[in-house]
């Protein structure tokens, strides 16, 4: 396909380089180097996350006809691809709530579970593991019910603590996360294939790693919780001052001989968009796969380098493309009493930030989305900025700064007709930021 002009249609440039990076990062695309070969027993695949159900349909696709194959994989709600014709079913593949775990979750869970136990060594599990396991694969600790974990995740969610602390939290306060199911599979072979959307693509963080060791301890678990006044059960407070929910750890024995294999990564994805631009004729620059912070600073620091180098050609020559990834987080600011909750998303919500700081820059376009095509709780993927943002929301009597107020990036990019709306891709890298300077 023929990439649009970036010099006469910057948005449709910039979405078809966000295709490029969700292309990248598809299952199908990216799964049979690390499948192993059938086992003497049988062969079951578990697995949780947003790219689940297109993580079980490559597997389907990919696994021997011949060869015995079953289990079970969550996904979030509206994110089972359409299955391809002729495809058998031999994965069953449910659906539940993100990122607030609901009752569908948690009898997923428990099903999963089930299924991991009673496997001898000649058996193997295929663990499918993807962003949003977190939330997708609910199994509270003993003395928590499921309203206390919907609570808890909601208190996370706003308040500002990166994906290693929530995930740090969950796997503490989990009986499938932070390796137990791993343990619950023993002394069956276990292979993880997981995408990453974390920093640093540590499969410990990834889904709250529920197969791998968990290097991190009760205390670090109570010291976030207190950290950003999350409150949780008494009788459970104890437990973690105690020790008593502690997870298993790196050289547990419960680990021996297990493989976990990276699939796609948001770095791949950042190289397919990066070598896409330069198909275009343009330079491209990837700054980090690995950006934290509050959305709309990263977005303020976005703003000053695209400013940098639209006036002074520094640190890059015009015209190029600016590439970033991570995961960012959103503090939910308090509102008063009455005043409707804000709605929206990192990707949204760096784009306010950003468009606030370029001040109208002449020569500026960009696109922020989440590359699992949906910010946040809404339905779009993210939100496009250009040169007249700031004076198109002016003649409609907008005002950014208190969209920012709100946490309202929904709100005002709606407005604006700039919300950038794909549906579930079915994968997901996590944040995926585009900066078109001319």
């Amino acid at each position: 396909m023929t990439a649009p002009d970036p010099r006469t249609q910057p948005r449709a440039f910039l979405e078809h380089l966000y295709r490029a990076a969700v292309h990248r990062a598809l299952p199908l695309h990216n799964t049979a180097a690390f499948l192993p070969a059938p086992p003497k027993g049988r062969t079951v695949v578990l697995g949780a996350g947003k790219a689940g159900g297109s993580m079980a349909q490559a597997v389907e696709a990919l696994w021997p006809r011949e060869a015995p194959l079953s289990g079970l994989v969550v996904t979030r709600y509206h994110h089972t691809p359409p299955r391809p014709a002729g495809l058998p079913e031999r994965i069953r593949v449910v659906e539940a709530a993100h990122p607030v775990p609901d009752a569908a979750g948690l009898a997923a869970a428990e099903q999963i579970l089930a299924l991991a136990r009673g496997l001898t060594p000649d058996d193997l599990v295929l663990c499918l593991i993807s962003g949003g396991g977190s939330a997708l694969l609910t199994l509270p600790a003993e003395g928590l019910t499921l309203e206390d974990k919907q609570r808890i995740n909601r208190a996370l969610l706003d308040s500002g603590a990166n994906i290693t602390e929530m995930n740090c939290v969950r796997k503490h306060l989990s009986r499938i996360k932070g390796g137990r199911l791993a343990a619950a599979c023993a002394p069956a072979q276990v292979v993880t294939l997981t995408i990453s959307d974390v920093p640093g693509d540590d499969p410990s963080v990834i889904a709250s790693g529920p197969t791998v060791p968990d290097a991190t301890s009760c205390a670090d678990a109570v010291a976030i919780l207190q950290r950003y006044g999350i409150a949780v059960p008494g009788a459970i407070m104890s437990l973690l001052e105690q020790g008593a929910l502690e997870t298993p750890k790196p050289g547990d024995d419960v680990f021996q001989g297990q493989q976990v294999h990276m699939i796609a990564t948001p770095q791949q994805s950042l190289e397919a968009a990066a070598a896409a631009a330069r198909a275009s004729g343009l330079d491209a620059h990837i700054l980090s796969d690995e950006m934290e912070g509050e959305s709309r600073e990263v977005g303020k620091v976005h703003a000053a380098l695209a400013r940098a180098v639209a006036l002074r050609g520094q640190p890059f020559r015009k015209p190029c493309v600016i590439l970033s990834g991570g995961e960012t987080t959103v503090t939910v600011r308090r509102q008063p009493e009455g005043t409707p909750r804000g709605r929206g998303g990192r990707a949204g919500e760096f784009c306010l930030g950003l468009a606030e700081a370029l001040q109208g820059q002449a020569g500026v376009w960009a696109l922020a989305a989440d590359t699992d095509g949906i910010d946040g709780m809404e339905e779009n993927a993210g939100a496009f900025v250009g040169p007249d943002t700031l004076q198109r929301a002016q003649a409609q009597g907008m005002k950014i700064a208190g969209y920012l107020s709100r946490n309202d990036a929904y709100g005002c990019f709606h407005a604006l007709g700039d919300l950038v709306v794909t549906g579930p891709t079915h994968t997901n890298v996590n944040d995926f930021r585009a900066l078109l300077v001319l």
